[in-house]
């Protein structure tokens, strides 16, 4: 069966909602790991709480984004882990090549128009807001060493009721992605076969 980490900065809520997905059997995958950047996060209690193992990995102990990327995945490679999925994640990434393909992250905003360096949380709601736009949404991608870029692997619209506030539409938001991520994670793992990939096997 496909092993699968979560990465996290925060509340963990995206990560809680993928592992009950998995252990339910909505998602054919085994929840082995969690990482999180921050050791005051709330998800690092709340994942462990539910029986998960969390490690935490601060980017102030490490020299570079490469050193830092690479320990995190040197736990997943330790663990067997095969696909890695970003969960409210909040720092960089540099994704090597034996790992492309394999990390999915949610957007909580359409992507390319409100994505980027600094766009996350209610940063992102304030700007669809400030664009006028008629629709948000919650996006699920394949990343790579862009912020918020690459392949698009589902996306769950959210209408912009008049007098929104970020607030608002972040809640509205944020309920399309408990049932998008799940769903865009079960259609990745049927679609690709991960089984035995040498290069997560170290």
């Amino acid at each position: 069966m496909t092993r699968v980490a979560f990465f996290i900065s925060g509340t963990g809520g995206n990560a809680l909602n993928l592992l009950s997905a998995c252990r339910e059997g909505a998602v054919p995958a085994e929840p082995v790991l969690a990482i999180s950047s921050s050791a005051s996060a709330a998800g690092v209690e709340r994942l462990r709480a539910a029986g998960l193992e969390v490690v935490v990995v601060e980017r102030k102990a490490f020299a570079s984004d490469e050193s830092y990327s690479d320990e995190c995945f040197l736990h997943c490679e330790r663990r067997g882990v095969d696909v890695v999925c970003l969960c409210g994640f909040l720092k960089k990434l540099f994704i090597p090549d034996r790992w492309m393909g394999r990390i999915l992250n949610i957007h909580p905003g359409p992507l390319p128009q409100f994505g980027g360096a600094g766009m996350y949380g209610h940063f992102v709601h304030e700007a669809v807001l400030a664009a006028g736009a008629l629709t948000s949404g919650a996006t699920v991608h394949l990343a790579d060493n862009e912020y918020d870029h690459g392949e698009i692997l589902a996306f769950k619209p959210v209408p912009v009721l008049k007098n929104d506030t970020p607030e608002a539409l972040q809640k509205r938001v944020y309920e399309a992605e408990m049932s998008l991520y799940p769903a865009a994670l079960r259609d990745y793992i049927v679609n690709h076969s991960h089984k035995g990939n040498a290069s997560c096997k170290n």
